[in-house]
């Protein structure tokens, strides 16, 4: 029964981009362990971590939800990413 976390930063991933992340790891185990087995699908838990941006650091600086929404863009009270705009 295999078990598989994704660790990433609070508010990066929408909810329809954790949908989609949550199907296609799930099917990729079924392809890979599961050996293409369908019933496999049943055995397969997959689970997204969400940690605040304070817990994350790059290259040695830890930037907070603003600055990482700015490289992202905000996610809307519908739970989807809103468009950034061109500049």
């Amino acid at each position: 029964m295999p078990y598989v976390t994704i660790s990433t930063v609070k508010g990066i991933l929408d909810t329809e981009q954790k949908q989609l992340l949550l199907h296609r790891l799930t099917d990729l185990m079924v392809e890979i362990e599961g050996r293409g087995n369908p019933e496999f699908r049943k055995m397969v838990w997959v689970k997204i971590e969400e940690q605040e941006p304070s817990h994350w650091g790059l290259a040695g600086t830890v930037f907070t939800a603003d600055q990482i929404a700015g490289f992202h863009g905000p996610i809307g009270a519908d739970g989807r990413r809103a468009p950034q705009s061109k500049p």
